[in-house]
């Protein structure tokens, strides 16, 4: 499960993610299958908040930031041909 968000980690994501791997558990993942995983990808957060909030989860649950960029990095430039084709897209690059 990915869940990604536009502003700030809060702790209130935590809970929902929870419910919502619980539920793909329960009803969705069929026997042969591993258990869910979550991951919530927010624009920034709290290290210490997010450390202390995982600590007593019993789910595999992952917190991640990005962040933008107006200049294309040189890894991505063979994908745009054009600067008209990269401003029609969003590059997202993940602080994992």
């Amino acid at each position: 499960m990915l869940e990604l968000k536009i502003g700030e980690f809060l702790q209130e994501y935590k809970g929902k993610m929870e419910f919502y791997l619980n539920l793909l558990n329960d009803k969705i993942k069929l026997p042969h299958e591993n258990e869910a995983i979550g991951i919530i990808i927010c624009k920034s957060k709290d290290r210490t908040v997010v450390e202390y909030l995982l600590k007593s989860s019993n789910l595999p649950i992952g917190i991640t930031t990005y962040s933008t960029s107006e200049k294309l990095p040189k890894d991505y430039q063979n994908y745009y041909q054009t600067q008209k084709n990269y401003q029609k897209n969003l590059i997202i690059i993940l602080k994992i």
